[in-house]
């Protein structure tokens, strides 16, 4: 894993993009362009709140980025979201991710990580809580993909305690 570049924006859009008609992701209906991302992506600084890719087979196989609130108070609170290409899913890349994120994150000043997961987005949900990551909040049929309602769950896990 290592931080991305510019360069890599193309292929974290793609990625994120796959991810939009599986309704299981990301609350996002219809595909971002890679313009659209380019704050997004200058808002990660690497010394703070980098944005890591994995590579498999000499492309990016996924993506991970902190989010940043902007905040003070929040400065020791990450939420993390985690994006891995359609065919390198369950191939171990997310777990490989989720357990860099968690070990990296103090030395980035991070005291608790969170996650965002749909309810019915099981196999995100165990990844998580496979790192004692637990439910902190239970948000219902406050998104709505393709005329079905869908919940939220909020993932948290303090990294003391990791």
């Amino acid at each position: 894993m290592r931080d991305a570049t510019l360069t890599d924006l193309p292929e974290i859009v793609e990625i994120y993009n796959s991810t939009v008609p599986t309704r299981m992701v990301t609350a996002d209906t219809e595909p971002v362009s890679m313009e659209s991302r380019l704050a997004w992506f200058h808002e990660h600084d690497p010394r703070r709140y980098p944005i890591w890719v994995a590579e498999g087979g000499g492309q990016i196989a996924g993506w991970l980025s902190p989010f940043y609130d902007g905040r003070p108070a929040y400065d020791v609170t990450a939420e993390i979201g985690v994006y891995v290409s359609e065919n390198h899913r369950r191939k171990g890349i997310g777990k490989r991710m989720v357990a860099e994120a968690v070990h990296r994150a103090p030395a980035l000043g991070f005291k608790t990580l969170t996650a965002g997961a749909f309810a019915h987005n099981e196999p995100s949900l165990r990844l998580f809580e496979g790192f004692g990551f637990e439910c902190w909040a239970h948000f219902p049929k406050v998104a709505e993909l393709v005329g079905i309602e869908r919940d939220l769950v909020v993932l948290g896990l303090r990294l003391d305690k990791a």
